[in-house]
Protein backbone atom coordinates (compact mmCIF):
# COMPACT_ATOMS: atom_id res chain seq x y z
CA UNK A 1 0.00 0.00 0.00
CA UNK A 2 1.07 3.74 -0.15
CA UNK A 3 2.25 3.46 3.13
CA UNK A 4 4.04 0.75 2.81
CA UNK A 5 8.05 1.93 2.56
CA UNK A 6 10.05 -0.75 4.15
CA UNK A 7 13.11 -0.76 4.91
CA UNK A 8 12.81 3.05 5.27
CA UNK A 9 10.95 4.74 8.32
CA UNK A 10 8.36 7.13 8.54
CA UNK A 11 8.41 9.34 11.72
CA UNK A 12 5.35 11.17 12.28
CA UNK A 13 6.59 13.15 15.79
CA UNK A 14 6.71 16.77 15.59
CA UNK A 15 10.38 17.46 16.02
CA UNK A 16 11.16 20.58 14.62
CA UNK A 17 14.82 21.89 14.09
CA UNK A 18 16.38 24.35 11.99
CA UNK A 19 16.87 22.79 8.41
CA UNK A 20 20.15 21.42 7.08
CA UNK A 21 21.97 21.94 3.88
CA UNK A 22 20.89 18.24 2.75
CA UNK A 23 16.99 18.00 4.64
CA UNK A 24 14.55 17.12 1.82
CA UNK A 25 11.87 20.27 0.63
CA UNK A 26 8.88 19.46 -0.29
CA UNK A 27 7.24 22.45 -2.44
CA UNK A 28 3.99 22.66 -3.46
CA UNK A 29 2.22 24.64 -6.90
CA UNK A 30 -1.04 24.55 -8.94
CA UNK A 31 0.45 21.21 -10.58
CA UNK A 32 1.32 19.49 -7.71
CA UNK A 33 4.93 18.41 -6.13
CA UNK A 34 8.72 20.29 -7.56
CA UNK A 35 10.35 17.53 -8.86
CA UNK A 36 13.52 16.41 -10.54
CA UNK A 37 12.47 16.79 -13.89
CA UNK A 38 13.81 13.31 -15.22
CA UNK A 39 12.56 11.25 -11.96
CA UNK A 40 10.69 11.69 -9.00
CA UNK A 41 13.66 13.06 -6.66
CA UNK A 42 12.67 15.69 -4.23
CA UNK A 43 14.74 19.41 -3.82
CA UNK A 44 17.27 19.08 -0.83
CA UNK A 45 17.50 23.01 0.92
CA UNK A 46 20.81 23.92 -0.17
CA UNK A 47 19.08 24.07 -3.47
CA UNK A 48 16.33 26.69 -1.89
CA UNK A 49 18.68 27.90 1.12
CA UNK A 50 16.23 31.28 1.43
CA UNK A 51 12.48 30.48 1.14
CA UNK A 52 10.53 30.40 4.05
CA UNK A 53 9.98 26.47 5.65
CA UNK A 54 7.32 24.44 8.01
CA UNK A 55 9.45 21.14 9.59
CA UNK A 56 6.83 17.96 8.23
CA UNK A 57 8.07 14.80 9.39
CA UNK A 58 10.98 12.40 9.22
CA UNK A 59 11.92 10.02 6.81
CA UNK A 60 14.19 7.80 8.20
CA UNK A 61 16.65 10.25 10.48
CA UNK A 62 16.34 13.00 7.47
CA UNK A 63 14.29 15.79 8.23
CA UNK A 64 11.59 16.95 5.63
CA UNK A 65 10.47 20.61 5.53
CA UNK A 66 7.78 21.66 3.88
CA UNK A 67 8.04 24.97 1.82
CA UNK A 68 5.29 28.08 3.07
CA UNK A 69 5.46 29.06 -0.82
CA UNK A 70 5.47 27.94 -4.53
CA UNK A 71 8.82 28.92 -6.60
CA UNK A 72 9.37 29.03 -10.05
CA UNK A 73 10.47 25.82 -11.32
CA UNK A 74 14.59 26.23 -12.59
CA UNK A 75 15.60 24.66 -15.62
CA UNK A 76 15.59 20.64 -14.75
CA UNK A 77 12.68 20.85 -12.32
CA UNK A 78 9.48 20.08 -13.08
CA UNK A 79 5.97 20.30 -11.30
CA UNK A 80 4.23 16.29 -10.34
CA UNK A 81 0.86 16.04 -10.06
CA UNK A 82 -0.70 13.35 -7.43
CA UNK A 83 -1.95 10.88 -10.26
CA UNK A 84 2.01 11.18 -11.66
CA UNK A 85 4.07 10.51 -8.40
CA UNK A 86 1.36 8.58 -5.91
CA UNK A 87 2.76 4.83 -8.05
CA UNK A 88 5.98 5.89 -8.48
CA UNK A 89 9.05 4.92 -7.83
CA UNK A 90 11.13 5.40 -4.90
CA UNK A 91 8.01 4.30 -2.71
CA UNK A 92 9.28 6.14 0.18
CA UNK A 93 9.53 9.31 -1.93
CA UNK A 94 6.06 9.20 -3.59
CA UNK A 95 4.82 8.59 -0.04
CA UNK A 96 6.21 11.48 1.46
CA UNK A 97 5.05 13.80 -1.30
CA UNK A 98 1.30 12.55 -0.33
CA UNK A 99 1.41 13.49 3.10
CA UNK A 100 3.19 16.52 2.83
CA UNK A 101 0.24 17.33 0.27
CA UNK A 102 -2.31 16.55 3.23
CA UNK A 103 0.20 19.12 5.60
CA UNK A 104 0.10 21.89 2.88
CA UNK A 105 -3.56 21.50 2.25
CA UNK A 106 -4.34 21.64 6.27
CA UNK A 107 -2.08 24.81 6.82
CA UNK A 108 -3.63 26.62 3.74
CA UNK A 109 -7.02 25.64 4.85
CA UNK A 110 -6.27 27.38 8.65
CA UNK A 111 -4.47 30.78 8.14
CA UNK A 112 -7.41 32.78 10.42
CA UNK A 113 -8.87 31.12 13.35
CA UNK A 114 -12.55 29.52 12.32
CA UNK A 115 -14.00 30.64 15.88
CA UNK A 116 -13.12 34.81 16.05
CA UNK A 117 -11.04 35.60 12.19
CA UNK A 118 -7.71 36.36 13.82
CA UNK A 119 -4.87 35.41 12.00
CA UNK A 120 -3.46 31.36 13.40
CA UNK A 121 -0.12 31.16 14.47
CA UNK A 122 2.24 27.61 14.72
CA UNK A 123 2.11 26.03 17.72
CA UNK A 124 5.86 25.69 18.81
CA UNK A 125 5.28 22.46 20.86
CA UNK A 126 3.15 20.53 18.36
CA UNK A 127 1.40 20.09 15.13
CA UNK A 128 -1.08 22.78 15.34
CA UNK A 129 -2.12 25.99 14.57
CA UNK A 130 -3.38 28.42 17.67
CA UNK A 131 -5.40 31.32 17.63
CA UNK A 132 -3.59 33.79 19.67
CA UNK A 133 -6.77 35.52 19.98
CA UNK A 134 -9.12 33.40 21.83
CA UNK A 135 -6.44 30.48 22.01
CA UNK A 136 -8.27 27.69 19.89
CA UNK A 137 -6.07 24.84 18.77
CA UNK A 138 -6.79 22.93 15.27
CA UNK A 139 -5.14 19.80 14.69
CA UNK A 140 -4.53 18.47 10.98
CA UNK A 141 -7.79 16.70 9.35
CA UNK A 142 -8.29 13.63 9.47
CA UNK A 143 -11.74 12.07 8.25
CA UNK A 144 -12.82 8.82 8.91
CA UNK A 145 -14.25 6.06 6.37
CA UNK A 146 -14.64 2.40 5.95
CA UNK A 147 -13.79 -0.15 2.71
CA UNK A 148 -16.45 -2.80 2.49
CA UNK A 149 -15.49 -5.89 0.98
CA UNK A 150 -19.39 -7.59 0.24
CA UNK A 151 -19.21 -11.23 0.06
CA UNK A 152 -21.51 -13.93 -1.15
CA UNK A 153 -21.16 -17.49 -1.38
CA UNK A 154 -17.54 -17.25 -3.04
CA UNK A 155 -18.30 -13.78 -4.84
CA UNK A 156 -17.22 -10.30 -4.10
CA UNK A 157 -19.38 -7.34 -4.96
CA UNK A 158 -17.28 -4.88 -7.46
CA UNK A 159 -18.22 -1.24 -8.06
CA UNK A 160 -17.34 1.71 -10.34
CA UNK A 161 -17.81 5.19 -9.33
CA UNK A 162 -20.65 7.60 -11.12
CA UNK A 163 -19.63 11.10 -12.08
CA UNK A 164 -15.86 10.96 -11.02
CA UNK A 165 -14.22 11.09 -14.09
CA UNK A 166 -10.35 10.70 -12.55
CA UNK A 167 -11.60 7.66 -10.90
CA UNK A 168 -12.40 5.10 -13.45
CA UNK A 169 -10.68 1.73 -11.54
CA UNK A 170 -12.83 -0.67 -10.26
CA UNK A 171 -13.59 -0.21 -6.17
CA UNK A 172 -15.44 -1.88 -3.08
CA UNK A 173 -17.87 -0.04 -1.54
CA UNK A 174 -16.51 2.56 0.97
CA UNK A 175 -18.22 5.97 2.51
CA UNK A 176 -17.21 8.61 5.05
CA UNK A 177 -18.46 7.63 8.97
CA UNK A 178 -21.20 10.46 10.61
CA UNK A 179 -21.06 12.18 13.53
CA UNK A 180 -22.19 10.12 16.19
CA UNK A 181 -21.77 6.29 14.24
CA UNK A 182 -19.72 3.37 14.73
CA UNK A 183 -17.85 2.18 12.09
CA UNK A 184 -19.83 -1.22 12.27
CA UNK A 185 -23.00 1.00 11.53
CA UNK A 186 -21.23 3.23 9.05
CA UNK A 187 -20.41 -0.17 6.84
CA UNK A 188 -24.16 -1.49 7.23
CA UNK A 189 -25.74 2.12 6.03
CA UNK A 190 -23.18 2.55 3.56
CA UNK A 191 -23.87 -1.23 1.67
CA UNK A 192 -27.59 -0.05 2.02
CA UNK A 193 -27.43 3.48 0.74
CA UNK A 194 -25.14 2.22 -1.99
CA UNK A 195 -26.35 -0.88 -3.54
CA UNK A 196 -29.41 -1.66 -0.93
CA UNK A 197 -28.10 -4.90 0.62
CA UNK A 198 -27.76 -6.01 4.30
CA UNK A 199 -24.97 -7.79 5.31
CA UNK A 200 -23.85 -9.76 8.30
CA UNK A 201 -20.71 -10.97 9.89
CA UNK A 202 -18.57 -7.93 9.90
CA UNK A 203 -14.17 -8.58 10.11
CA UNK A 204 -12.62 -6.06 10.65
CA UNK A 205 -9.40 -6.57 8.45
CA UNK A 206 -6.97 -3.44 9.04
CA UNK A 207 -6.49 0.18 8.50
CA UNK A 208 -4.30 2.65 6.31
CA UNK A 209 -3.55 6.20 6.60
CA UNK A 210 -4.58 7.41 2.93
CA UNK A 211 -3.64 11.30 2.98
CA UNK A 212 -4.52 11.70 -0.54
CA UNK A 213 -8.18 12.76 0.70
CA UNK A 214 -6.54 13.07 4.52
CA UNK A 215 -8.94 9.72 5.57
CA UNK A 216 -8.01 7.53 7.33
CA UNK A 217 -9.60 3.89 5.97
CA UNK A 218 -10.25 1.20 7.96
CA UNK A 219 -11.05 -2.07 6.06
CA UNK A 220 -14.38 -4.68 6.72
CA UNK A 221 -15.13 -7.95 4.94
CA UNK A 222 -18.67 -8.91 5.52
CA UNK A 223 -21.47 -11.12 4.21
CA UNK A 224 -24.49 -10.69 2.60
CA UNK A 225 -27.34 -10.80 4.71
CA UNK A 226 -30.31 -12.26 2.16
CA UNK A 227 -31.09 -11.07 -1.10
CA UNK A 228 -27.66 -10.57 -3.10
CA UNK A 229 -29.10 -8.37 -5.83
CA UNK A 230 -27.70 -5.05 -5.72
CA UNK A 231 -30.23 -1.97 -6.35
CA UNK A 232 -27.67 1.10 -7.29
CA UNK A 233 -29.25 3.51 -5.03
CA UNK A 234 -27.71 7.11 -4.28
CA UNK A 235 -26.74 7.97 -7.94
CA UNK A 236 -22.83 7.65 -6.67
CA UNK A 237 -21.76 4.20 -7.89
CA UNK A 238 -22.08 3.76 -11.66
CA UNK A 239 -22.45 -0.31 -11.37
CA UNK A 240 -22.09 -2.92 -9.20
CA UNK A 241 -21.34 -6.27 -10.17
CA UNK A 242 -20.01 -10.40 -8.44
CA UNK A 243 -17.13 -11.74 -9.37
CA UNK A 244 -15.50 -14.57 -8.51
CA UNK A 245 -11.56 -14.95 -7.78
CA UNK A 246 -11.13 -16.37 -11.07
CA UNK A 247 -12.81 -13.21 -12.96
CA UNK A 248 -11.79 -10.43 -10.84
CA UNK A 249 -10.72 -7.35 -13.27
CA UNK A 250 -6.97 -6.59 -13.53
CA UNK A 251 -8.15 -2.73 -12.86
CA UNK A 252 -7.87 -1.32 -9.65
CA UNK A 253 -5.40 0.10 -7.72
CA UNK A 254 -2.21 -1.44 -6.34
CA UNK A 255 -1.42 1.05 -3.93
CA UNK A 256 -4.39 0.99 -1.83
CA UNK A 257 -6.18 -0.76 1.11
CA UNK A 258 -8.97 -1.59 -1.52
CA UNK A 259 -6.47 -3.01 -3.65
CA UNK A 260 -4.97 -5.38 -1.09
CA UNK A 261 -8.35 -6.60 0.09
CA UNK A 262 -8.94 -7.36 -3.41
CA UNK A 263 -5.78 -9.02 -4.30
CA UNK A 264 -6.66 -10.71 -0.49
CA UNK A 265 -10.30 -12.73 -2.43
CA UNK A 266 -8.35 -13.22 -5.39
CA UNK A 267 -5.75 -15.48 -3.31
CA UNK A 268 -8.51 -17.08 -1.21
CA UNK A 269 -6.77 -15.11 2.07
CA UNK A 270 -10.22 -13.98 3.46
CA UNK A 271 -9.95 -13.29 7.03
CA UNK A 272 -12.66 -15.67 8.25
Amino acid sequence: MLQDIAPHTYHVEFTPAEPQPADLLLIYGPQGVLSAADALRLPVRADFPDIAVHFAFRLDDRAVFLAREPVEAPEGWRYVPSVTYRDAEPRETAFACATGESLQRWYAANRFCGRCGALMTENPAERAMTCPVCHKNVYPRINPAVIVAVLDHGRLLMTKYANRPLIRRYALIAGFCEIGESFEDTVRREVMEEVGLRVKNLRFYKSQPWVLTDSLLLGFFCDVDGDPTPVLRDGELALAEWHTPEDVPADYSRISLTGEMIDRFREGRIPK
